[in-house]
């Protein structure tokens, strides 16, 4: 107790994040159950690691640069369960976040994830589990491909420019502090640390980055993130110019967690952003 308070006033906390120990054959994972809420590590061999995760709120941040920032941006959204508001009220929310946050010409919201700590809520609204693995949702293939996913006939075109992939993140209900997210600083990952991972759904094949360890890696997480704070990350750029194109991000146990904190309720979106 005595350490999770130290660690708690310094803003650094020392947490176990699960690297992939590469073995030299693809990882796939498999997302299967109800709302396919549950994922499944078929072939993968993890590397837990202790690393420090630094207190976010103490420096300044750009998608360009680190590859995230946060940002105060309160929502209309009453009730973040409901499909229709969703899409008639966060979804055009999100579209003028990303826009102004990356100058993008324009923004469509393609996806969305909740994710709950609590498996009774996750069983009975068929939401999924915070990700406890270090990874990038797409990848030098798998952006792209979602474009053509969604834009069969545009798809050529759109990508002859550049093209990004942005996600946000935000709690839906009370403060996060239990599985809270971390996430690094774009500029610390190196080309080696990505390992190309295949990720199953029932509909569809995917892939996605995880990462090899490396002490390199600069970490960051941002204390008790409310539901008016939105965590706005790439996933994907095109751009090749030295801006960030990519990220790195996990759910992790933070040792802070208060006794009785209330189960991590979040939500994530993701876009694709034209230039």
């Amino acid at each position: 107790m005595a350490l999770a308070a130290e660690q708690a006033e310094s803003g650094t906390v020392h947490a176990t994040l699960n690297y992939i120990f590469d073995t030299g054959v693809k990882p796939v994972a498999e997302s299967y159950g109800p709302g396919i809420g549950l994922l499944r590590h078929n072939t993968s061999t993890f590397d837990p690691q202790i690393v420090p995760i630094h207190d976010g709120r103490q420096e300044l941040f750009s998608l360009d640069t680190s590859g995230f920032a946060l940002v105060d941006h309160p929502t209309a959204v009453k009730d973040f369960y409901d499909a229709d508001e969703l899409r008639t009220v966060y979804y055009p929310e999100m579209e003028q976040l990303i826009a102004g946050q990356s100058r993008a010409a324009r923004v469509h919201v393609f996806d969305h994830t909740l994710r709950t700590s609590d498996q009774a809520a996750r069983e009975a609204r068929q939401l999924r589990e915070p990700v406890l693995a270090v990874h990038n949702d797409y990848t030098e293939w798998s952006g792209p491909q979602r474009v053509r996913d969604f834009f069969p006939d545009q798809a050529e075109a759109l990508l002859e420019r550049r093209m990004a992939i942005i996600q946000v993140w935000r709690a839906i209900a009370k403060p996060v502090e239990r599985d809270p997210l971390a996430i690094a600083d774009t500029r610390f990952l190196e080309a080696a640390d990505f390992v190309a991972a295949e990720r199953r759904f029932p509909n569809r094949v995917g892939e996605i980055y995880q990462f090899r360890y490396n002490p390199a890696h600069r970490w960051y997480r941002f204390p008790r993130m409310h539901r008016d704070e939105a965590l706005v990350f790439k996933v994907y750029d095109s751009a090749k110019d030295g801006r960030a194109r990519w990220g790195a991000h996990s759910a992790f146990a933070d040792p802070t967690t208060p006794a009785g904190a209330p189960m991590r309720e979040s939500i994530e979106i993701r876009a694709f952003a034209f230039f």
